[in-house]
């Protein structure tokens, strides 16, 4: 423990307390081996005080309140008015608030002098009150959690019986994420409202209810998951990103928060990805047989551009790392470009985006190809340079994986062309575009056969006639699927390859329903609703499930 500001009157505070004798001040100032032992330090080692002693006479010699923060809890509503990154580097503590002014623990008189900062901060009036220096520590790490990663990791992944002693807030927001994972959820959607905050669970792609909070644990709940995920709880009026690393119940959990501020405060939705879970292969993600055929043969040529499309959450992630594990030998060089890197694949070098240090996709993959890969990854494509850069590496020999966000595989073509890449480039380099979906899948305990009619054919692109008196499934409805019909994800996938023509067209810059008409009468494009009716007709999901994702519905 450094020197607490010592004054003259605090060794008569001691003294005339009975605290220490004479004598043992004597014995405390031999020990302080040439100055470099404050006195107080030496009183310590040597047993004759505690820290408490030492801070209440401290806080009595310099007319400060003193604070025994080693009983009890800080309110989390208290500790959401400093910023975590604060309060741990300046070592202070938010612990009452009283007529309108908030009053502070410190560990030293002399931080009195940063009481005009935390004012500025806050917005308020600030007065401090000394507390012993170890529980202070104690209480900031509490309230705030450690600056370790790992070590809020573990503190997540507590037993039952050590959660007992975590602050309520803490205990819920555990709750929610092992509930979450336990529900099979993709997604938590914490909403405030005017009543109080909703959560939700995003699972097989649909939106749950799960709990009710009220409105006065808005702030706590949200304050708790910003510092998990290292944001400012401070601002309140931007966005925030962030990312939090969990270990529940032995399995390894990444979360990527992100926070929008709204009229009635500010929502919040995380994205959960279980590191434990198998990566899923192309055939289980459902891929069918000629798909895969395609695919695999799309995937071996030695260069070009292979792009994957869809909206978030439709899984284009998984199928980019299907098509590596396909090419993954010791004989290939892979390197990727990930934001963020979902799984580990042993024998890839992957790349971790982090644009606040200018490690950006195109920085990355600029650095990437003096590497020598033969195959790169670039997560999204989401700018010209990006782009231009990816385009380029396809044909200068590497085969490129990449995503963009469209409806379906023709419109990348003509996305590529709005971010401002040249028609001769697209024409050149792309070989193929796989746009695609997620259906739920239908529940293998209760899904009924039933006789469809001729409508039902027709919505998704069937002849009635030829499939005559073949039986679709439709949801029911048990305890295993909770009621809802649907357990589990089964891909829908469009395919498009480029031949001579539609090179030429897209080199001409031909709008998009022409290219689309096109790649349609050439059978160069295997549209998104054929592979939702073979999944029907395979009693994989149900004719609504397949309308709902294709849009094709009137």
């Amino acid at each position: 423990m450094e020197a607490l500001g010592l004054s003259p009157s605090f060794w008569d505070v001691l003294l005339t307390s009975g605290a220490v004798t004479q004598e043992q001040l004597r014995e405390a100032q031999s020990l302080q081996r040439g100055g470099s032992l404050g006195l107080d330090q030496a009183l310590l080692e040597l047993g004759f005080v505690s820290e408490s002693t030492l801070a209440r006479a401290q806080a009595k010699a310099h007319g400060l309140p003193y604070v025994d923060l080693s009983k009890g809890r800080v309110s989390s509503e208290l500790t959401a008015r400093l910023p975590a990154d604060f309060a741990r580097a300046q070592g202070v503590l938010p612990v009452a608030e009283k007529d309108g002014r908030l009053i502070v623990a410190i560990d030293d008189p002399l931080k009195r002098i940063i009481v005009d900062q935390i004012s500025f901060t806050i917005g308020g009036e600030v007065s401090c009150a000394l507390a012993a220096r170890s529980a202070l520590a104690a209480a900031i790490s509490q309230a705030y959690g450690t600056d370790s990663e790992s070590q809020v990791a573990r503190s997540m992944g507590s037993s039952a019986a050590e959660d007992e002693s975590d602050a309520p807030i803490v205990r819920l927001v555990t709750r929610m994420f092992q509930e979450a994972l336990e529900q099979r959820a993709s997604d938590i959607h914490i909403q405030p409202g005017a009543q109080g905050l909703s959560v939700r669970y995003r699972v097989d792609g649909m939106l749950r209810p799960a709990a009710e909070h009220p409105l006065h644990l808005a702030a706590p709940i949200i304050s708790r998951l910003k510092i998990m995920a290292r944001m400012d709880i401070a601002e309140k009026r931007k966005p925030q990103d962030g990312r939090i690393s969990l270990r529940l119940k032995g399995r390894e959990v990444d979360v990527r928060a992100s926070i929008l501020p709204t009229n009635h405060g500010e929502s919040m939705v995380m994205r959960l990805l279980d590191r434990s879970a198998n990566l899923i292969s192309l055939r289980e993600s459902g891929m069918g047989e000629d798909d895969y055929a395609w695919f695999k043969r799309l995937i071996k040529r030695p260069s070009g551009i292979v792009l994957v499309t869809g909206p978030t959450g439709s899984g284009k992630t998984t199928t980019l790392y299907g098509a590596l594990s396909e090419l993954n030998r010791s004989d290939v060089k892979i390197i990727t470009a990930e934001d963020p890197v979902e799984y580990h694949i042993t024998g890839i070098n992957q790349v971790q985006v982090y644009s606040k240090v200018g490690l950006t996709f195109a920085r990355i993959l600029k650095a990437m190809l003096r590497c020598a890969p033969n195959i790169i990854l670039v997560g999204e494509i989401r700018d010209l340079e990006t782009a231009e850069i990816a385009i380029q590496a396809s044909l200068t020999g590497h085969l490129v994986f990449s995503t963009l966000h469209t409806n379906d595989a023709p419109s990348a073509i003509t996305r590529l062309a709005d971010i401002g890449v040249k028609p001769f480039l697209i024409s050149t380099a792309v070989q193929g575009v796989i746009a695609q979906r997620l259906v739920r899948r239908l529940c293998a305990e209760c899904s009924q056969t039933y006789v469809p009619s001729e409508a039902e054919h027709s919505a998704i692109g069937l002849d009635a006639r030829l499939h005559a008196g073949r039986p679709f499934r439709r949801p029911t409805g048990c305890r295993a699927c909770e009621g809802t019909g649907y357990r589990g994800r089964v891909g829908l996938f469009e395919t498009l390859e480029l031949d001579e023509t539609l090179r030429e067209m897209i080199y001409r810059e031909e709008n998009l329903d022409l290219l689309r008409a096109r790649c349609l009468a050439t059978q160069k494009l295997s549209p998104l609703v054929r592979d939702g009716a073979r999944k029907v007709l395979e009693g994989a999901t149900s004719v609504v499930e397949v309308l709902r994702v294709t849009r094709q519905n009137d």
